[in-house]
């Protein structure tokens, strides 16, 4: 799980909130209204810090966020989160997306090495299969958490500029490389994986297998899914898994590669617990098992690291339905649930593990009960409807916890 080593000493959680794009600034709105009604009626308190970011800010001001905002991040939040980052036409003079910086500037610059996206059916969701609504799967089926490596691999390049980019520094020198047996233009991106990284990550996946192994009360595995039969860098990673599994005898462990793992995923998904993956392949298979859990809309993701952690919902900013209020907010809800959950377990703050458990317990029971939902999941619910459903049933719960 999350490192402790970094305790919070401020009565208020430092939270920088990022809207981003399109629909990310929608269900912002939501997440705003969660927590104002978690500081209303529990011992908890924010101090929160607007960072306007994203594709649309970099085309009305030519900057993808204020100036100061990374080192804001950096220096003086306890936890960032995040809507979505992406707009049409919005690219950088070379031709990266513009408000990368912020998503992956952070992710490469706070060291946020692992990305954590539980796959969780609650009871009540339908699934849209061949255009029908329709529980296809249990919910005791599918309960697993996918964690991906978030630094390294395919992105790597990316990430480095990004980074580069939101410290105000130049962009690392190209190297132009020959392959043999390819004739006229060739563009290509280095995929590195290195033991460091690998470690860190798998090391991050026992220990969480750890603690959802005492948390549940069962057993859990950890399944490695790579491209080991053919990639030297996943035989890397494949390598120093095998070495974790030896001496931690405790946590079944399970070994796929990408292509037959993703017949896995939709075909048992009850034989999966805990999953780790290099970054490419994570981001990925990730946006395939949100289809377990009734798509996108769900998909809930903390990116943590030694000292920073940053969540979002998986989904991106949708720009045709932007303005709309009509996309689901359940993903940024739940982001904020983790939020509040990993802020709990390093400052160790029982006041806020209950709300981490308060605002699980009402998103569950807002399924459960046949509770409103958006398009996505058969509904005709409006964004703000849904969370102030979730509100509403947060607000019973607090008061009855804290009043």
């Amino acid at each position: 799980m999350n490192e402790k080593q970094v305790p919070l000493t401020m009565a208020a959680y430092r939270l920088a909130v990022l809207p981003g794009d399109g629909t990310g600034r929608e269900v912002m709105s939501e997440a705003l209204k969660l927590l104002a009604l978690f500081e209303e009626k529990s011992p908890i308190s924010f101090e929160i810090k607007h960072i306007p970011c994203g594709g649309q800010y970099y085309l009305e001001t030519g900057d993808e966020w204020p100036k100061g905002s990374f080192e804001y991040c950096r220096d003086e939040s306890d936890a960032i989160l995040l809507g979505a980052i992406g707009w049409p036409d919005a690219r950088l003079p070379n031709g990266d997306m513009a408000g990368g910086q912020t998503i992956l500037g952070l992710r490469s610059g706070l060291r946020l090495y692992a990305n954590v996206r539980p796959v969780k059916l609650y009871p009540g969701v339908m699934h849209k299969v061949h255009g029908v609504h329709k529980q296809v799967w249990d919910p005791k089926q599918v309960d697993m958490v996918m964690i991906r490596e978030n630094t390294e691999g395919l992105y790597h390049s990316l990430l480095r500029r990004m980074e580069q980019r939101a410290l105000g520094q130049k962009d690392d020198p190209i190297v132009i490389e020959e392959f043999p047996g390819l004739d006229g233009e060739v563009a290509w991106d280095p995929r590195p994986i290195s033991r460091k990284g690998s470690e860190r990550v798998i090391r991050f996946a026992f220990d969480f297998a750890r603690h959802r192994q005492k948390k549940l009360g069962k057993p859990q595995s950890i399944t490695c899914v790579d491209k080991s039969n053919v990639t030297r860098g996943c035989q890397l990673f494949r390598k120093i898994f095998r070495e974790f599994s030896e001496s931690n005898k405790d946590i079944v462990t399970k070994e796929a590669y990408i292509d037959a793992f993703t017949m896995w995923i939709v075909r048992n998904p009850e034989q999966l617990d805990v999953v780790v993956l290099p970054n490419m392949f994570g981001d990925i298979a990730t946006d395939l098992a949100s289809v377990l859990q009734g798509g996108m809309g769900m998909a809930a993701s903390a990116n943590l690291g030694p000292k920073h952690m940053l969540f979002e919902p998986v989904h991106g900013s949708s720009p045709k339905y932007a303005g709309k209020n009509v996309v689901n907010p359940i993903a940024m809800l739940q982001s904020v649930q983790m939020m509040f959950e990993a802020l709990a377990y390093r400052a160790e703050d029982k006041n806020l593990d209950k709300c981490a458990d308060i605002l699980q317990k009402a998103i569950q029971s807002h399924f459960e009960e046949g509770g409103i939902v958006t398009y996505d999941l058969g509904g005709n619910a409006s964004t703000s409807e849904v969370g102030q459903a979730i509100a509403d049933r947060c607000e019973k719960l607090l008061i009855e916890e804290f009043q």
